[in-house]
């Protein structure tokens, strides 16, 4: 029995729908041997999907740039998105996850011929941040020592998974890494900075996942009047920012009010924050 997972929720694998408890796969499948395979994360709120085309079309960026083919179109996977959020049909704010791997084959590097990918998607609820929005997070800065394609959702998580125990063992919430001294993101999430009132974000390339709401906040903040920057952002710009923000497909967006030991800002969540927080309910409250 997995602790905080109903094993009577349905899943779907490999073409069935079949209860949690009872699906399985082969450990020689690649991504149990090589991590090999990718996911997504889809956000729902009251049962409908947030930003889903966003999250389409980052799924087949993924697939293509590790060249797993499934023979599944665009259309196939948003049907299956729809059916399992109809499946769950309890219209409550849920997550949807959906895992894609090279299959099940013998263990050796290449990519193995003949060999069909094994599909997993499952449905579980996630309650939405609350009293953090005000609150806020407490950071620490970190060397980014994850592989050079962090533009993959790749399963091999595992550099993320120590940059989040790094914050847990320094007592705080998250890390914010950098690489050759820029910025690049948290443990699982995009940062962002406001200096003088304009947002600021990295360049979006191989070390950074453009998480969908990279896009979202590009549109919000434009909808704000908030000037936009995308460019290199050194170490020292973060150090003295105004504002510094985290977003993720659960955490929506969120202050940071204290980095290195040092209160961002005012220590309070400010204004492009505010405008952005705002907008962001504003989205999701019209679905």
């Amino acid at each position: 029995m997995i602790p905080d997972v109903d094993n009577d929720s349905i899943v779907y694998l490999n073409g069935e729908y079949v209860r949690l408890g009872d699906a399985r796969i082969s450990v020689l499948d690649r991504g149990f041997i090589f991590g090999d395979g990718i996911y997504e994360v889809v956000p729902a709120y009251l049962g409908k999907p947030f930003r889903m085309e966003g999250h389409l079309a980052r799924l087949l960026r993924s697939l293509d740039a590790v060249g797993l083919e499934t023979g599944w179109s665009r259309e196939d996977w948003k049907n299956l998105i729809l059916d399992m959020l109809a499946r769950e049909g309890r219209g409550r704010d849920v997550m949807l996850y959906l895992q894609v791997t090279r299959g099940v084959a013998k263990r050796d590097h290449p990519f193995p011929k003949g060999v069909r990918p094994t599909v997993f998607c499952m449905v579980a609820p996630f309650a939405r941040v609350g009293e953090v929005r005000e609150t806020g997070l407490r950071t620490i800065s970190l060397e980014d020592i994850r592989w050079h394609r962090c533009d993959i959702k790749s399963v091999s998580l595992l550099g993320n998974v120590l940059a989040r125990q790094a914050a847990v063992e320094a007592g705080v919430d998250d890390v914010i890494q950098f690489r050759d001294g820029l910025l690049s993101e948290a443990s699982a999430a995009n940062v962002w900075v406001a200096r003088q009132g304009v947002l600021l974000a990295p360049v979006r390339d191989r070390h950074v996942l453009e998480g969908v709401r990279y896009g979202l906040l590009e549109e919000l903040a434009q909808a704000r009047g908030i000037p936009f920057q995308c460019r290199p952002i050194p170490r020292s710009e973060v150090a003295e920012a105004d504002e510094l923000m985290l977003t993720s497909a659960t955490k929506e967006i969120l202050p940071i009010l204290w980095h290195d030991g040092r209160p961002v800002g005012s220590g309070r969540p400010g204004p492009v924050y505010r405008a952005l927080r705002e907008a962001y309910d504003e989205a999701i409250a019209a679905l």
